[in-house]
This record gives structure tokens, C-alpha cells and sequence, in this order.
């Protein structure tokens, strides 16, 4: 018996970049309509507290993406690029900021818990909804 091929596995490397790039438009659309509406319905902090999980979410995916090319390039034998240390430290980096960002803005805007959680979930939310079209496809 032969194993049968997963479709996830042929995805090219334009195909994945056009999946994160998506993502990321998804993510700061889908975060700034929902802004708006929660600005009308519940005010201004909750509104800003799901902006920044909003950028922190599509901040998110771009490490991501860049993180999976250096990845890529790792499996795939080819030279690593120059960056890729620079990649890997700014990806920690990223999450020590980010929870920093996370802090300040339950600090200064005192706003709801659930909308920062809301926008920070907006990332996993586009990544899912992106590769199942693809999968589609």
C-alpha cells in the first residue's frame, strides 16, 4: 500500500507567503471592523484593547512568516539566510514585547480582558480560515 500524499504538503512557497499575506490583510480588517463596533457598543477602552490585540496578532503572523522561511530553507538544504539569527532573536524578542504591550495596555486603558483576548485570537482565527481555503483549492 502507498501512503496517500497530504495536500498540506505540496503547498509552494508562493502559495504559503500569499497565505500569510492574506492573513495578516484578514486579521487587520476583520480586527478593525470589530473595533468599530465595539467603539459604538461598549466605548472607547474596550475598542482600543482590541486594536492591540488586533496588531499584535497581525505582528504576530509576520514573525511567523519569517520564521517559516527560514525554516523552509533549512529542509529544503538550501543556505540559510544571513538573517536567520536575526529571525530567531526577534521572534523572543517579539513575545517579551508583546507581553509588555499586553501589560501596559491593561494598565493604561483598563478596558475589557475579552476584547484583547478577542483580537488576540484573530491571528489563529485567519491562519485556520486561510489554510482551510486552501486546502479547498
Amino acid at each position: 500500500m502507498s501512503e496517500p500524499t497530504q495536500p498540506i504538503a505540496d503547498i509552494s512557497k508562493e502559495a504559503m507567503e500569499a497565505l500569510f499575506k492574506r492573513a495578516i490583510r484578514n486579521t487587520l480588517i476583520l480586527g478593525l471592523v470589530a473595533a468599530a463596533v465595539v467603539l459604538v457598543a461598549s466605548g472607547w477602552r474596550d475598542a482600543a484593547m482590541l486594536v492591540t490585540g488586533t496588531l499584535i496578532s497581525a505582528a504576530s503572523i509576520f514573525e511567523w512568516q519569517r520564521l517559516v522561511r527560514v525554516i523552509n530553507a533549512k529542509l529544503d538544504n538550501q543556505q540559510t539566510p544571513r538573517s536567520a539569527p536575526a529571525v530567531v532573536i526577534f521572534f523572543v524578542l517579539r513575545l517579551t514585547v508583546f507581553a509588555g504591550v499586553i501589560y501596559v495596555s491593561l494598565k493604561c486603558f483598563q478596558g475589557s480582558v475579552v476584547a484583547l483576548l478577542c483580537g488576540l485570537g484573530l491571528a489563529a482565527m485567519a491562519i485556520g480560515w486561510e489554510a482551510i481555503r486552501m486546502l479547498r483549492d
